[in-house]
């Protein structure tokens, strides 16, 4: 399909997200992330001729602060991708990019044994693209992401409120 990527392929992409702010317990931890995201490419039944469904084969991030390390990463295999691309113009291309991901938060804050907590629903970025993968372009939460401990799922302990990150080409 002309202007989008081939399916099957796998698209690597880097990730800086500068100034993310992650609320825990009373504390406002800002931070960058580093890191990268690979996306298989799928066929989108809905809508196959202008859009794919990108299904995530590796996510990983991880920030040094002055309180620690936090790490978060892909928790689960992407069975049912939930990530598409949308080819919204022809020529020249314009996409929409809905990233979604589902991820484990490990905090190491110097006090103890390191929290680990998932998202209580999947980290929701988004993009308007010219192309892709991505070349330096930004994606921007589209809400913050509620994590929770596995052991208690309805009790929030921490927050990603801020993730503004440029992707590719860095």
């Amino acid at each position: 399909m002309p202007g989008m990527p081939p399916f099957g392929a796998e698209t690597p992409c880097s990730i800086l997200a500068i100034g993310s702010v992650i609320e825990y317990g009373d504390t406002t931890i800002t931070c960058d992330f580093r890191g990268g995201v690979k996306h298989r490419v799928d066929v989108d039944p809905n809508d196959p001729m202008n859009s794919v469904l990108l299904r995530t084969v590796g996510f990983k991030a991880s920030a040094e602060t002055d309180k620690g390390s936090i790490a978060i990463e892909q928790n689960d295999a992407d069975v049912a991708p939930q990530s598409k691309l949308t080819l919204t113009q022809q020529f020249p291309p314009k996409y929409t990019h809905h990233d979604v991901q589902s991820f484990i938060a490990t905090l190491d804050l110097g006090t103890g044994e390191p929290v680990v907590l998932t998202t209580k629903e999947p980290m929701v970025c988004d993009a308007q693209l010219t192309q892709f993968p991505p070349r330096g372009d930004l994606y921007k939460l589209s809400a913050p992401v509620d994590m929770v401990d596995p052991s208690a799922p309805d009790t929030v302990v921490a927050r990603l409120t801020t993730f503004t990150s440029k992707r590719g080409g860095l």
